[in-house]
């Protein structure tokens, strides 16, 4: 490895970055025992802007050494549309016709289940939406399990101990949930067209085993916080209003038609446009975008894509020269600090793997995306709807870890005993 001054300067970056993910409490603290300089620590305390700050700090480098033109050079070389996707998916998937909609149809499910009715909606939050993520795509699924979750649970007095477990299981189901298809999870979207593999091949490699441990992690943390959902329930206290079903269904064909041109920015935002029009002239049918979150969360993600950009001279060498255990459990571990889609990328430009590798390298990158907010791309969305419930109204790092350790040791059951 040759790697470069910027190369170098940004993989110092990019780990000051993680460390700055860990340390947002500190910064929160840092407010409230110094008021005066209050605005600058909420800023550096909120996870979201991050990867944002430290991609704005690199890009200033790399124009003081080579000037604007390389600057812009390799800004205008990352691809973006993924932090624009799901800004847009989240906007849409936000608003109040499809959330009635997707509680309503979760409503009715869990009714059909021989259980408390509230613990039953917790465990569909946790088990169906995820799995929906395989069709709708995995931001739209956290999206809206997080909404929900927000408006259900969340807003019950609840131990800080059931809503850690949630998050955990949320974030790991989200991540794997999404393989049921080659489609909806970014780590699999990677590399699903150059190795040819179709729904047919994710169902038998991956899809299954992702749909057991999702039950299981799902039936595990309703088992055990059982007590709790049972006193708390799940219902919403309040009224919800009768949303024409033409609304309704226009809303669903605008969250269809963005999944559906999910690789076409061109596309997708000009229907999103199109949807903003439409939400302003029928208003009395919507609640408040959710536009602040959607923008911090497509920060966040397009802060990590600059940063992860300059990351492939360590991060290549370091998986090409492990077998396909060694490197399931090495992009299980690298996925926690750096997003999955970037590892599963990084090995498709390698020509020559055995198909046990590839399927040991998406496994991996899958099975650790609930580790870190930073792990997988629709973490953050989850992250902003949801940390405004918790203490400090943020959500400690270190407390999703350690919550999302058991979903993540079941999935590896999954994926490596099965």
């Amino acid at each position: 490895m040759n790697p470069t001054s910027v190369q170098l300067i940004a993989a110092m970056l990019f780990a000051l970055a993680v460390i700055h993910t860990f340390s947002t409490k500190y910064f929160e603290h840092l407010a409230h025992i110094q008021p005066r300089h209050a605005g600058i620590w909420h800023l550096l305390g909120e996870v979201e802007v991050v990867f944002g700050l430290w991609a704005m700090i690199l890009i200033l480098f790399i124009f003081a050494i080579s000037g604007k033109h390389e600057a812009i050079t390799y800004l205008e070389s990352r691809d973006f549309t993924e932090p624009m996707f799901v800004f847009v998916i989240m906007v849409i998937a936000g608003t109040r016709p499809v959330l009635d909609f997707a509680a309503a149809t979760v409503q009715r499910a869990a009714v059909l289940l021989p259980i408390n009715t509230g613990m039953a909606m917790y465990f569909l939050l946790l088990a169906f939406v995820p799995l929906l993520g395989s069709f709708i795509t995995e931001p739209a699924a956290m999206t809206l399990a997080a909404l929900m979750l927000r408006d259900t649970l969340f807003s019950k007095e609840i131990s800080t101990r059931l809503k850690y477990a949630t998050i955990g299981v949320l974030f790991v189901n989200i991540s794997i949930g999404g393989t049921l298809t080659p489609f909806a999870a970014p780590p699999v979207l990677m590399v699903a067209a150059k190795w040819n593999w179709d729904i047919g091949f994710m169902l038998v490699n991956f899809g299954w085993k992702a749909a057991l441990a999702v039950a299981v992690n799902a039936l595990a943390v309703t088992w055990l916080f059982r007590h709790e959902l049972e006193h708390v329930g799940q219902k919403s206290d309040a009224a919800v209003s009768k949303i024409p079903l033409l609304v309704v269904l226009i809303h669903l064909i605008f969250l269809a038609l963005v999944v559906l041109f999910a690789h076409h920015s061109v596309a997708f935002m000009g229907i999103f446009l199109f949807f903003l029009g439409f939400t302003a002239a029928y208003h009395q049918y919507q609640s408040p975008l959710i536009l602040r979150e959607a923008l911090l969360v497509a920060f966040f993600l397009a802060g990590l894509v600059v940063l992860g950009g300059q990351q492939q001279w360590w991060l290549q060498p370091l998986l090409m020269d492990m077998d396909d255990t060694a490197v399931y459990f090495g992009a299980t571990f690298l996925t926690a600090v750096t997003d999955n889609a970037a590892l599963t990328y990084l090995g498709s430009l390698v020509e020559g793997l055995s198909e046990e590798f590839k399927i040991a390298l998406v496994a991996g990158a899958v099975t650790g995306g609930g580790l870190t907010v930073i792990a997988n791309a629709p973490n953050p969305a989850g992250f902003s709807i949801l940390k405004g419930k918790f203490d400090e109204q943020s959500i400690h790092p270190l407390g999703l870890l350690i919550a999302a350790l058991p979903p993540t040791l079941v999935t590896i059951i999954a994926f490596r005993v099965l």
